[in-house]
């Protein structure tokens, strides 16, 4: 069955934005769908409307369109470009539902679209909860007792009748939004309410809860000649009842007999030829620990997070094979590196997947672990056994751990230790730990928890090791044991009151060093070597070291807030630069989201944490020419000093350069030197000496650490009352850096990525902030070029960015953020020496190849060389990049915008007009911008001049006007006709019904400044985020969103 010939045009739905719940896999799975669509001969046309990705690179597909995914905008593109066929399943659930609607909405049908792989029908009965139901039992597949209800009242009928405690599951969302568990009427109430709201169908599927089953999943795929197989199967070690990407997953399963693997096969294989599913597709069991019983819980008919886990984890490139199996090939007829795609692959080692989450910047949100995902990101790891896999995983988050150890847990009583392990946060595995320390047995955790006595045992073994390590310092052979079983030399340094440098060479005198494996996805049926490596402490080496130049490449780990895809992109394109000029390019990574872990990608991927010991592993074996770490955001950027002091080649910037634009004390002289101004400021290390600078400098002063990314714990601080608590923390957070404390200026923010030389810089473009100074950058509308700034303001930042560039001495990418005051006085805030979150989007709207230029600079050539000097020429069309959040999926998170960054990920608009641009930027970003309606309004005293012009274009418009006694006074004083809420405060919850009962469209809530938040306020902006109704906290976004309703809405007038 060759691939098809009657269609020439295929379309590819991306799957827009990164939330939580749909992240960095899709743009994995997109660039392999690309690829191999491109390989087969077909004309790729792609839409997405996330600028961060690879797979919107121009050479990825024949054309790309960067529009909002929505109906009205792709269905533009399809009537203009009229494919042939339509490819929905690699875009996640944005792709998946978008492509149901095109269908239903008979566009397809009309432009004589074919929906190709998995088609209508089986997607219906796989997405629509009684539909796959009735599936499963026609075919005898076992489901838990549920039934389906569109209604509230429905729900708590169906509930009475099978039983709480029971599992809500909305159709159609992503991530478990909206689910949950109810044990009785009254949670129930709630929760459905919230779920039939967010599900597009108004439907929710009433479970029978059968929490503490283990959980298996079975990542399989089906062609058109009914041929299926199964990939990979994955375990999660936390049972039922925690959603799947907040788990710990292992691959292969760990615990199942012979028998019970086979029985879970067979019975995805049975559900995948019911379905006629055609491509990759997850099947998810839950399965009863004492007997052979077990349930399908549900089926993700499309590439999901799962398969760019399962294809990491086995080598079988998921996305890849299931784009050619839409073109019509069967698996026999697709070739893979040893054979061809129908084969089963088998796995000699062990992976461990680790959920990243974003409790470290959220710190007020709930860690609680439920059906609903919390994770932003994720690291896999590679080991020969469990506890070599997590001890390697537990060092690559980040999160300032080297070990399944949480110090602060100590100081707990075993009763408290005992409630935050039934709490079930994301804590539970380092709580578990510490139970074991203090000997609480293993029966009675896994009575606590239903963790399968296997991982359990396995921690057993890891905390006997501890003690082990104690009892027997600077001894060989336990040194040995424990380095097989995956412990850090930081870790045994600890125990060992010692230094990592010390403990390190010790272990090599020892002749204790890791050799590297290679990931045979085969288990050595079929001969071939992967140059895919992870380490391990065994006798064989299978990395071939190759005799050429070679450049190592950083990577820049999980995805977090404040670090995302973007330093992806950046990864992938400096891969692709140093092939092209000749050297072996290795990366090293332990994200298995991203385009970077793809082993076809570079000469030769290094799956491992990003520590100093595993990254000098690899470097102390492959000797390169250098290393790159400007390219892997602060991750990367973090282990330049300890590599430089190690002697190794840091390519780039210097780690001195790196020091000097974050030592606040150096930097200000360099740029006194300059005379370049930057607002008053200090670095200090205590409480006491902070609030000394603060009072010198002046309130409302910026607050922030050093050496983070995110904005992590900034702070705008208006007095000491205020400052005190906010300098107590920040100072506790890294006692090496000092924390900054900066004269705030309120004024216009932009900022510039740039490219030195050490002879001349180039500035690709400098893109402007909608939202003034005080809000982080990540979290503020860019527009590019600059929409506001004069030609002077303008000159003096391309003037400041040349000199700064050639003074710290970079060579590489850098980038400066400024704020340019009323009286348009231009004042620097911080320059980072490296790669930034806004590289793509200025790349894909300058045309600039910004990390492909920069990697050549850091391999030696001058920008004259490459043709890349000076400014590059403006654009004539407006882009604009809004920011994304996953309020929804983090609940006590409060909705404000701040300097401390919130969202998860990034969308784009582009028009010849700058209010288009904006309108197709929020479309994108998933606000709803509705024309008509509702404005609730309480804004604070200081803001309420500024406020009342825009109030009454709303009301102008037409919108009712609601707001607080204080608001609706000053408004009312003015004019405009407004509805008096009473204040939570006064013992009414009249706002939070409206919100709840959809009656408001729009929320306008500014913070009085130098108070604490508001209770008020803080509940507001949170029940609006349940109920998906768009906050905005600045008033320079409802300036810009009141330009485009006063363009979008059709105006009135008399005759006359």
């Amino acid at each position: 069955m060759p691939k098809r010939t009657d269609i020439k045009k295929i379309m590819m739905i991306g799957s827009g934005p990164i939330v939580i719940g749909q992240a960095a896999e899709f743009d994995y799975a997109g660039t392999q769908a690309c690829i191999a669509l491109k390989e087969e001969g077909y004309e790729v046309i792609l839409v997405n409307s996330n600028p961060a990705t690879i797979m919107t690179d121009t050479t990825m597909a024949d054309k790309v369109y960067m529009e909002p995914l929505d109906l009205e905008h792709v269905a533009k593109i399809i009537r203009h470009e009229r494919p042939d066929g339509l490819l929905c399943s690699l875009g996640g659930q944005t792709g998946l539902n978008l492509g149901m609607q095109l269908q239903t909405k008979g566009i397809l049908d009309e432009c004589q679209v074919e929906l190709l792989g998995t088609g209508y029908s089986a997607i219906s009965q796989a997405e629509d909860r009684q539909l796959f139901k009735d599936l499963c039992e026609r075919i005898g597949e076992p489901v838990i007792e549920s039934d389906t209800a569109h209604t509230v009242e429905d729900c708590l009928k169906i509930a009475n009748r099978i039983g709480y405690p029971i599992i809500v599951r909305p159709a159609f969302t992503l991530g478990g939004t909206g689910g949950g568990f109810a044990d009785d009427d009254e949670e129930l109430r709630e929760l459905a309410k919230n779920a039939l709201k967010l599900s597009p169908v108004t439907q929710v599927l009433i479970e029978k809860s059968i929490k503490g089953y283990k959980e298996i999943e079975f990542e399989v795929m089906r062609d058109k000649a009914d041929t299926a197989i199964a990939i990979c199967c994955m375990e999660n070690v936390d049972p039922v009842g925690i959603h799947t990407g907040d788990s710990i997953v292992v691959a292969p399963g760990q615990t199942l007999t012979n028998k019970e693997y086979s029985m879970l096969r067979a019975a995805a294989i049975r559900i995948i030829r019911a379905l006629k599913i055609e491509g990759g597709c997850n099947v998810q069991f839950a399965l009863d620990p004492f007997s052979f019983k077990y349930y399908v819980i549900e089926v993700n008919p499309r590439v999901s997070r799962s398969s760019a886990l399962a294809s990491k984890a086995s080598g079988f490139p998921i996305a890849r094979v299931s784009a050619k199996i839409a073109c019509g090939l069967r698996l026999d007829e697709i070739k893979l590196a040893n054979t061809s795609a129908a084969f089963e692959p088998s796995l000699d080692y062990v992976v461990c997947k680790v959920p990243r989450f974003p409790f470290d910047k959220f710190t007020k949100a709930s860690r609680v672990l439920n059906t609903q995902m919390k994770a932003t990101g994720e690291v896999m790891s590679i080991g020969r056994t469990y506890e070599e896999a997590l001890l390697k995983a537990m060092r690559s988050l980040e999160t300032g751990l080297n070990h399944v150890e949480m110090k602060k847990l100590k100081a707990l009583s075993d009763h408290d230790l005992v409630d935050l392990i039934i709490e079930c946060t994301d804590e539970r595995t380092f709580a578990l730990a510490e139970a074991i320390r203090r000997d609480i047995p293993v029966d009675y955790l896994y009575e606590l928890t239903r963790i399968d006595k296997f991982f359990l045992d396995k921690l057993e073994n890891i905390v006997k090791a501890e003690r082990e390590l104690e009892a027997h310092k600077w001894d060989k052979e336990v040194l040995y044991k424990v380095k097989r079983m995956g412990f850090a030399d930081s870790y045994i340094a600890e125990k060992w009151e010692t230094s990592e440098k010390e403990v390190a060479a010790f272990r090599k005198s020892a002749g204790i060093i890791p050799v590297y494996k290679s990931i045979d996805t085969c288990a050595g049926e079929y001969k071939g070597y992967t140059p895919y490596l992870y380490s391990t402490y065994e006798s064989e080496n299978e990395s071939r070291v190759e005799d050429r130049k070679k450049v190592i490449v950083l990577g820049s780990g999980p995805i977090r807030i404040g670090q995302g895809i973007e330093f992806d992109y950046s990864t992938v394109h400096a891969v692709w630069a140093i092939k092209e000029a000749g050297y072996e390019a290795i990366i090293i990574n332990n994200n298995p989201e991203t385009v970077s872990t793809d082993y076809t990608l570079s000469d030769k991927l290094y799956f491992e944490p990003l520590t100093f010991e595993d990254v000098m592993n690899v470097i102390e074996l492959e000797n390169p020419e250098g290393v790159i770490v400007a390219l892997g955001g602060q991750t990367a950027i973090n282990l330049a000093e300890d590599l430089d002091n190690a002697g190794v080649k840091i390519l780039g910037s210097s780690s001195k350069s790196i020091a000097l634009a974050e030592d606040r004390d150096l930097f200000a002289e360099a740029l006194n030197k300059l005379g370049i101004p930057m607002p008053r400021g200090e670095a200090v290390f205590s409480v006491k000496a902070g609030v000394k600078a603060a009072e010198e400098i002046g309130y409302p002063v910026l607050v922030r650490p050093s050496f983070v990314l995110g904005g992590r714990m900034m702070h705008i601080v208006y007095d000491r009352a205020q400052l005190e608590p906010i300098l107590s923390e920040a100072v506790q957070l890294n006692k090496k850096h000092p924390v900054l404390i900066d004269k705030y200026i309120l004024g216009q923010e932009c900022e510039v990525d740039a490219v030195s030389d050490g002879r001349e810089v180039f500035i690709p473009g400098i893109m402007e902030h909608i939202e003034r100074a005080g809000v982080h950058s990540g979290d503020s509308m860019s527009v590019y070029p600059t929409y506001s700034l004069s030609e002077k303001v303008r000159e003096t930042i391309v003037d400041y960015t040349v000199r700064i560039g050639l003074e710290l001495k970079i060579i590489g990418p850098f980038n400066i953020q400024f704020v340019v005051d009323p009286s348009e006085k231009v004042y620097i805030i911080e320059v980072n020496p490296r790669s930034s979150r806004t590289v793509p989007f200025l790349a894909k709207t300058t045309g600039a190849p910004i990390a492909d230029i920069a990697t050549k600079v850091m391999l030696g050539s001058t920008l004259e060389e490459l043709g890349y000097t000076g400014v590059y020429p403006r654009k004539k069309r407006w882009y604009v990049k809004s920011p994304t959040f996953s309020y929804s999926k983090l609940t006590g998170l409060d909705a404000v915008l701040s300097p401390e960054m919130k969202s998860t990920g990034e969308a784009i608009g582009y028009d010849d007009t700058l209010t288009r641009a904006v309108y197709k930027s929020l479309k994108a970003s998933g606000l709803r911008v509705d024309n008509y309606g509702t404005v609730f309004a309480t804004i604070g005293d200081s803001d309420k001049a500024a406020a009342l012009p825009l109030i009454k274009r709303f009301y102008d418009l037409g919108f009712n006007i609601e707001a607080t006694e204080g608001t609706a006074k000053f408004l009312k004083a003015h004019g405009i006709r407004t509805r008096v809420r009473r204040k939570l405060s006064q013992g009414s919850e009249e706002i939070l019904e409206s919100l709840r009962k959809g009656y408001v469209t729009y929320v306008v809530n500014t913070i009085t400044e130098g108070t604490a938040r508001q209770a008020d306020g803080a509940v507001i902006r949170r029940t609006a985020v349940d109920n998906n109704v768009p906050v905005f906290t600045s008033l320079d976004t409802v300036r810009v969103l009141l330009d485009v309703l006063e363009e979008t809405t059709m105006g009135v007038s008399t005759i006359s």
